[in-house]
């Protein structure tokens, strides 16, 4: 027999679900719900937080409980690296009309907020054998981050490592005033005399940190997964190590394999 907080849940999952609660409605006060239902308030909140966790439901502090929004779908594929080479070295008015967010969500350039930060780092011991160049060695960190103009948070957080003396010979690529770049990291590196061979993936999950919370703007109980790229010139020199942080509420990792026929 269901507890009195998980028959609160369903209730209100039910009129989310069938729209009689809309995205962005105010539920009923907590002291409403008291009386509708008749329990205690604690075992109101309990119902609440059921909902908040699996993200129908969001609290704003002051104002009350709302029916969430659903966030923007990214659909990440393998295909976007052939996707992405087959550009790199289109004219630039081609490159500019869409990149890769547009690719993995449907949006449009004009529907997109980029933001990009530079720094130059030191290679730790974990990117410098990614890289296979001694610990310390000076690379170009760059983070990035993209979100619908009508969201608050992003959609994944990007943090990619470069060798920095691998593309000191282009300037352009040195400064974050250059991005987005038309034709993203593989145009970039074309510039350089960089052709990408091959691309590896690894994922895995885990819960986020506080940081995470806030910024990718996520509720109690949703996951992150942890999306580590490395790309290979036609050589098997690694040429960039990125690692995509991505929400898993709002994210789905799509992974199409051809199979040579018998």
């Amino acid at each position: 027999m269901a507890k009195r907080y998980e028959a609160i849940a369903d209730a209100l999952r039910e009129q989310i679900r069938t729209g009689r609660l809309s995205p962005g409605d105010r539920l009923p006060t907590e002291a409403a719900l008291v009386k509708r239902y008749k329990v205690s308030l604690p075992t109101v909140r309990q119902a609440l937080g059921v909902l908040q966790a699996e993200g129908l439901v969001v609290k704003s502090h002051g104002r009350g409980n709302f029916v969430r929004k659903p966030r923007t779908k990214v659909v990440r594929s393998n295909g976007r690296h052939q996707w992405e080479k087959d550009r790199a070295r289109a004219p630039r008015e081609e490159r500019e009309a869409t990149g890769a967010t547009e690719y993995d969500t449907g949006l449009t350039v004009n529907d997109l907020v980029f933001s990009a930060e530079y720094r130059e780092a030191k290679a730790t011991e974990e990117l410098a054998a990614a890289l296979d160049v001694p610990i310390g060695t000076r690379l170009l960190e760059r983070t990035y981050r993209t979100r619908c103009r009508e969201e608050e948070a992003p959609f994944n957080v990007v943090r990619s490592h470069l060798v920095y003396d691998l593309i000191a010979a282009n300037p352009d690529l040195l400064d974050e005033a250059n991005e987005p770049w038309p034709g993203g990291t593989q145009s970039q590196l074309y510039t350089v005399g960089i052709e990408v061979g091959r691309v590896e993936e690894h994922v895995t999950a885990r819960p986020p940190t506080v940081e995470e919370v806030e910024e990718l703007g996520l509720t109690a109980g949703v996951s992150v997964m942890v999306l580590r790229k490395m790309s290979m010139d036609t050589t098997g020199r690694v040429v960039d190590v990125t690692e995509v942080t991505l929400p898993g509420d709002r994210t789905e990792l799509v992974f199409t394999t051809p199979l040579a026929r018998w």
